[in-house]
């Protein structure tokens, strides 16, 4: 029985390092896309959209694995929501390392932003956003439902910057007809890192469930115009 504990909790802690490995590349190609497109680094960018694959092997190594655990250790109570978390996890956590990669993306799109200065705000939104994915990260890692909670919470703000700027944008592009094309490239990245931090409240509430046993209340969500 003893081996058969240690063995389950072997499991545990490797599915939670490739969550954290997961969240980890995610965290970094959202930075490493903003930087690329602050510098219109062509081969950064491209390494970007290369690099998505590896969270893609990650998350089917979750998936072998907590398919792997519930058959052979057939968890219960709290070891099975955590487990059923991590499969979930993954699966967001994969989508986060999506929208980094169209980031990326767009970044040979945009070929002369020097005068494109609502741009210089972009920045700001990604760490705002890459900070969540990394919060509710170790909040998972933690088991800490507290952690989720403010996660949870921070998003309002995000949803505000997204407003912000989205309305920076449309008054730049009408004042500056001549930026349409390339500022509506930027319109689409700010709503990529809005939805990076939606994606990082739903993590928040499964890590919170699977700590409690019981479902986050409905938190109030912000209005972000649809691009």
């Amino acid at each position: 029985m003893e081996h058969t504990v240690k063995a389950f909790d072997d499991d545990i802690t490797r599915l939670r390092g490739l969550i954290a490995q997961m969240g980890g590349l995610a965290e970094q190609a959202i930075i490493g896309s903003m930087q690329a497109l602050q510098r219109h680094d062509l081969e950064g960018a491209a390494a970007i959209v290369a690099g998505d694959r590896r969270i893609d092997g990650l998350e089917q190594e979750v998936e072998r694995l907590a398919v792997q655990i519930i058959a052979l250790r057939a968890p219960l109570a709290d070891d099975l929501r955590e487990v059923v978390a991590a499969l979930k996890i993954a699966s967001v956590v994969e989508r986060i390392g999506d929208y980094a990669k169209n980031i990326a993306r767009r970044v040979a799109a945009i070929e002369d932003h020097g005068d494109i200065e609502p741009l210089s705000v972009l920045p700001a939104m990604a760490h705002m956003a890459s900070q969540m994915v990394h919060n509710v990260l170790d909040a998972f890692a933690a088991r800490d439902p507290d952690a989720a909670i403010r996660v949870s919470e921070s998003d309002r703000a995000l949803d505000d910057f997204y407003n912000s700027l989205f309305r920076v944008l449309v008054t730049y592009m009408m004042e500056n007809p001549a930026s349409i094309g390339q500022v509506a490239h930027l319109l689409f990245i700010a709503k990529n890192l809005e939805r990076v931090g939606d994606h990082a409240t739903n993590v928040a509430e499964m890590v919170y469930y699977a700590a409690t046993g019981v479902h986050m209340g409905e938190r109030e969500r912000g209005t972000a115009p649809i691009v």
